[in-house]
């Protein structure tokens, strides 16, 4: 029985931060195991809103390298880069004639990267949901993690799969939005505002590029308060956050300690040390990163290792792409061989 199809994306601009990992990487490495898997580094769609080019590869390089520092298996996936499938940009012509002005202008994503972007508002950033249902339909996957900023483009996907399937005839299963649900991990910034970015907010970010000083410095500026006020109080949301961290990286002993410190704290009797909390968080995340760092430091230092496995991804990929792209001619009228 042939397993599920599961295809996920990232984008080569900013570098995977600690929220990466514990929302997406370390179910993608599960997923690997379960499901028959597409991992893609998206290069067309970076160019909507990066236009220099200058360090693109080196990029798609150290994504690449995360990924498989990470835990992603290049044998036991298809880790490839969207530019080297030329049949996605195939199927996104096919699909453009499917996809209307009108709806495309109402996506938030276009209107939030308008707003951020006035001076360059591209076709590309236009018809950028029309890519993304091309990524997804080129392998005719069913299951597709994604956050909730990515949810109507999702929505977008299927709509543009039924309207093909309508149209000319049943090729595209629909796609629906994917994860494991109850395990999903919610790290917010170092200061306590928004969540960690790929590429803002740099110093409230822990990314899995930063060495050890770095870490140390990051989390000894993270945000916190006097202490409670009473005992048993409730976290505020920084805190909680900095609880949240050390779960992920601590052993239960260290975590039931400090919490224990919180709980009896109350003012005028102190117990918590965030001083302390810091330095013990830093040092087991540390332990954390450093692996994933090293390791992803010495395949971006084997360019030749690194195109070997660039290459089986795209083979792997461009075999799945062409038989969908052979059916979608088929069914268009389009084959003439």
């Amino acid at each position: 029985m042939s397993k599920e199809v599961v295809l996920s994306g990232i984008r080569p601009t900013g570098f995977l931060h600690l929220g990466n990992y514990f929302g997406a990487m370390r179910n993608f490495v599960r997923m690997q195991s379960e499901f028959t898997c597409y991992f893609f580094v998206a290069n067309w769609h970076s160019l909507t809103t990066h236009p220099d080019t200058k360090e693109l590869k080196q990029s798609v390089n150290r994504v690449i390298a995360e990924n498989i520092a990470c835990g992603l298996d290049p044998e036991q996936v298809a880790l490839y880069v969207q530019s080297d499938v030329p049949e996605i940009a195939e199927l996104y012509l096919y699909l453009n004639m499917l996809a209307y002005k009108g709806e495309l202008e109402k996506t938030v994503t276009f209107k939030e990267k308008v707003r951020m972007q006035p001076e360059n508002v591209n076709a590309g950033l236009l018809t950028y949901p029309v890519l993304q249902a091309a990524d997804i339909l080129i392998h005719r996957a069913v299951k597709v993690p994604v956050g909730k900023d990515q949810e109507q483009n999702l929505e977008m996907a299927r709509n543009f799969a039924e309207r093909f399937n309508h149209r000319y005839g049943e090729v595209f299963p629909l796609p629906y939005g994917f994860n494991y649900g109850g395990e999903l991990v919610k790290i917010l910034g170092l200061d306590g505002e928004g969540k960690m970015s790929k590429s803002e907010n740099q110093l409230s970010t822990l990314y899995l590029a930063d060495d050890d000083d770095t870490i140390r410095k990051k989390i000894a500026k993270s945000k916190t308060d006097q202490g409670p006020a009473t005992e048993h109080a409730t976290k505020p949301d920084y805190i909680e956050n900095l609880f949240t961290l050390m779960k992920l990286v601590s052993s239960p002993d260290t975590v039931a300690k400090f919490n224990a410190d919180y709980n009896n704290s109350s003012e005028g009797k102190c117990i918590i040390r965030y001083g302390d909390l810091k330095k013990q968080l830093a040092e087991d995340m540390i332990g954390f990163i450093r692996p994933i760092r090293e390791k992803a430091t010495d395949l971006q230092a084997n360019p030749e290792l690194l195109k070997k496995i660039i290459r089986l991804g795209a083979e792997k990929a461009r075999a799945s792409a062409s038989d969908t792209l052979q059916l979608v001619k088929n069914a268009v009228g389009t084959n003439n061989a």
